[in-house]
């Protein structure tokens, strides 16, 4: 395979799930996984087929009907876990199992209680266990970056030997930094028996904030393959977040050479990268910072005057990419109120969103209630309209109607209506404040009572008659969920959070089991 050729591999769906609230429903893996394709990605990690019957189907889904890239599942070095990723993957086309098993002396020690010959053999073992189902194999030694170096040598040889095609590296607490990582690299490419006939991976956690300098750094050195999530989610502090993996070798790409020409290549098609990124964002829940990079709403701004008189003659003074390289329009188009069905629906296409003809017209219809109260809607106020409207989980608990009244020297009250299963509850309750009380109104009509743990309400866009948006994070059964709600009542927002992470929590509950999470 040429040297000059960087696979990206996705794991959004399976490490990136692992993010506290962000567990997707079957149909919502599906509608990613089926972006990840468009956007040109090598290899998607479907999931850990053997954690449970949820994992297990959305795995095999994405294998029937996602064509394109390689389709990998997770096991652990155990037979069982290998058997489930074999089935699971059966339907794919291009298929891969990524195995793995502790190497460094921490997790051997504490969490295997195994000595280190026995690692070893377990990890042959589930190579040459993996082999009988897929002809392409991955291995990882988790916790590489605390392993002794003479051990990875030592266990990557023998997984070579027993089969494996690509060595990933995994920084699984993300205690390197750039400059060690990427000799760690040099060193195993340099010393490993074999390692020529395998791709060298690379698979960074941001606990520092250098998983995406890491991952870069093992390029740098020899690594062609390179696991990251979209939007740089996972566990913890997160994965190498990809769209700065691609775009950092996109524009630079010439740095990556090893004194050659012509730089690395991709398959990416970085168009898509905003789309993408949107997506995931929506159907996880989980909002993108502004000052994000690539694609945070901040990363192709500039308010600065000398900034904007530097931009006006010329792009590259202040721009080292364009918007349009990620998908993103050059121009921003203001909506009204007498902004034609026509005109945002092509606005909506504009943004990423692929939204039917149904959910177009609850989606402009929402607009339209939103244009009468402001003088412009910007793309932030769409986002918001279709995540309240659109991008939502199965609707068991549905808020049909809310009162609240509160002011100096009166207990706040809320009064809510709840439809549910098709039957509606009233209830009503006093609180420390008005979200508090409708919270707890919420609470009474559901009969649900999940623990709070975090709420913020921000404008969605400047002005008085701005929208705001309110994110809420509740617990259950020490579970983690995240609801969003929009409107240009900050009351009326909030009471819509609330009841979209229980609806969030409702759907988990009823699709995903308990089960093993892996972790790299």
């Amino acid at each position: 395979m040429p040297d000059d050729k960087v696979f990206i591999f996705d794991t959004t769906l399976r490490d990136g799930e692992q993010s506290p609230g962000a567990s997707l429903s079957i149909p919502q893996k599906l509608e990613i996984a089926q972006q990840l394709a468009t956007l040109g990605v090598d290899i998607i990690e479907a999931g850990f087929p053997v954690s449970s019957p949820a994992q297990f189907e959305a795995t095999r889904l994405v294998a029937e009907q996602v064509q394109g890239p390689v389709i990998t599942g997770l096991a652990r070095a155990k037979d069982v876990d290998i058997e489930a990723a074999g089935k699971a993957l059966a339907p794919a086309a291009n298929k891969r199992i990524h195995t793995f098993i502790a190497t460094s002396p921490i997790h051997m020690k504490h969490k295997l209680n195994k000595p280190p010959a026995e690692v070893v053999k377990m990890a042959v073992a589930a190579v040459q266990c993996a082999r009988q189902f897929v002809d392409d194999v991955e291995f990882s030694p988790e916790d590489a970056g605390r392993s002794e170096v003479p051990f990875l040598i030592e266990i990557l040889a023998a997984v070579i030997e027993a089969g494996a095609t690509t060595l990933n590296i995994p920084d699984t607490v993300g205690y390197m930094l750039p400059y060690e990582y990427g000799q760690l690299i040099a060193t195993l490419k340099r010393d490993v028996p074999g390692i020529d006939r395998c791709v060298i991976s690379t698979h960074c956690h941001n606990d520092l904030g250098v998983a995406v300098a890491n991952s870069l750094a093992g390029v740098q050195n020899g690594a062609r393959q390179v696991e990251c999530a979209v939007n740089g989610l996972g566990e913890r502090a997160g994965n190498a977040a990809l769209e700065e993996i691609v775009m950092a070798i996109h524009t630079r790409a010439n740095f990556f050479t090893d004194g050659g020409s012509g730089g690395l290549t991709m398959n990416i098609n970085t168009k898509e990268i905003y789309r993408t990124s949107q997506l995931v964002s929506q159907l996880t829940g989980f909002v993108i910072q502004p000052n994000k990079a690539i694609v945070g709403a901040n990363a192709f701004a500039h308010e600065s005057g000398i900034h904007v008189d530097g931009i006006l003659k010329e792009r590259s003074t202040y721009e080292i990419m364009t918007p349009e390289t990620i998908g993103l329009g050059g121009s921003r188009m203001v909506l009204g109120r007498h902004t034609g069905r026509h005109g945002f629906a092509d606005r909506c296409r504009q943004l990423g969103y692929k939204l039917k003809d149904a959910e177009l017209e609850q989606a402009y219809a929402r607009f339209l209630e939103i244009a009468d109260k402001k003088k412009e809607v910007f793309d932030e106020d769409v986002a918001a309209i279709i995540n309240d409207e659109v991008r939502v989980v199965s609707q068991v608990y549905e808020l049909k109607y809310l009162h609240v009244a509160s002011g100096t020297g009166t207990l706040p009250t809320a009064s809510v209506r709840i439809r549910i299963a098709g039957q509606e509850r009233q209830a009503a309750a006093c609180g420390d404040g008005p979200v508090d009380a409708a919270y707890e109104a919420i609470r009474e009509a559901t009969g649900l009572s999940p623990k709070l743990e975090n709420y913020s309400i921000r404008a969605v866009t400047g002005g008085k008659e701005a929208m705001g948006e309110a994110t809420v994070r509740i617990i259950d059964a020490g579970r983690t969920f995240i609801g969003r709600g929009a409107s240009t009542d900050i009351i009326e927002a909030s009471a819509k959070a609330y009841v979209d992470a229980i609806n969030r929590m409702t759907a988990a509950q009823e699709t995903n089991g308990p089960g093993p999470k892996a972790e790299l």
